[in-house]
């Protein structure tokens, strides 16, 4: 059986302390990642960067119809939370060739039709 002489121990107990210190200081402090949390942040990037794109479409679509004015004013009496539903039911989030709206597309295109376009 192989046997460390007893001088090695320590040094090898101060790398593996070493190693470990160096890991929480690197994931806490470091802006180190896990692959994992990194293709989440990249999902959440790419959704929001999707979501700021598609909302603005939906507003303008929103503002073409024929009744908009009565369906801005319907859907400002509404809570924050049916809004986004509103836009959804009535198709203006739904971008052509899918089938329902993207998600949080619809949230946001109420958002902006609540803010005055300039």
């Amino acid at each position: 059986m192989f046997k460390l002489p007893p001088e090695t121990i320590p040094t090898l107990w101060g790398a593996a302390g070493g190693a470990i210190a160096l890991a929480i200081v690197g994931f806490t402090w470091g802006g180190w990642t896990t692959r994992g949390n990194a293709e989440l942040q990249t999902m959440r990037s790419v959704d929001a960067a999707v979501i700021k794109v598609l909302a603005p479409i939906c507003a303008d679509r929103f503002r073409q119809t024929a009744n908009a004015t009565a369906n801005l004013a319907e859907m400002t009496k509404m809570q924050s939370w049916d809004q986004g539903r509103f836009v959804a039911k009535g198709g203006w989030a739904t971008m052509p060739g899918a089938k329902e709206p993207g998600e949080g597309v619809a949230e946001a295109c109420a958002r902006l039709l609540e803010t005055p376009k300039t």
